[in-house]
């Protein structure tokens, strides 16, 4: 895939999860007094209204300073890992997914100090869409680099058998 390509889909990714994030937070805070909650699976699944000024988990809670610069470092890590593996096949969606929730919540941070949750399992703190494709993102990187990797090997492997065969193709010096 063209490098103007996986660009165009990465910011396509991050704009959907952003938008969607946002819709869904303005919805809950429309309808949800902060701390209100809605069973939607009985006590399974359950849809509240919860502001978080922290971290994952509420870790980093009444340290916004601190908070930005653990979110501004991942960024720039994740952009600068990103810009130097445009190909890795499929880098795009996990980069995406992961863009677009750290910046669904920035915003959230920005406008209003505090992040909007909405989702709540049992014995699991509340969160969002937007902390759901950090997550989800984070191990579909996993997934997309490994397989990079295996694929790199396997290419590595042809080239030195058939140097050894000599057929043409460079093998060990």
């Amino acid at each position: 895939m063209s490098r103007g390509r996986v660009l165009a889909y990465t910011a396509l990714t991050a704009l959907a999860v952003i938008a969607i994030d946002q819709v869904l937070k303005a919805l809950v805070r429309g309808d949800l007094a902060e701390g209100e909650h809605r069973d939607l699976v009985g006590a399974a699944l359950r849809l509240v209204h919860v502001e978080n000024d922290g971290v994952a988990f509420g870790r980093l809670s009444g340290s916004p300073w601190l908070v930005a610069l653990v979110v501004g470092g991942a960024l720039v890590a994740l952009l600068a890992y990103f810009a130097t593996h445009l190909d890795v096949r499929g880098i795009w969606l996990p980069t995406g997914m992961l863009i677009g929730g750290a910046i669904g919540n920035v915003i959230d941070r920005v406008a209003r100090g505090a992040v909007t949750d909405y989702v709540k399992l049992p014995r699991w703190p509340a969160f969002n869409l937007a902390d759901a494709g950090i997550t989800v993102g984070v191990i579909v990187l996993f997934v997309v680099v490994e397989r990079d990797s295996r694929r790199r090997e396997r290419a590595a492997e042809a080239a030195s058998a058939a140097g050894e065969r000599g057929d043409g193709a460079p093998g060990p010096a």
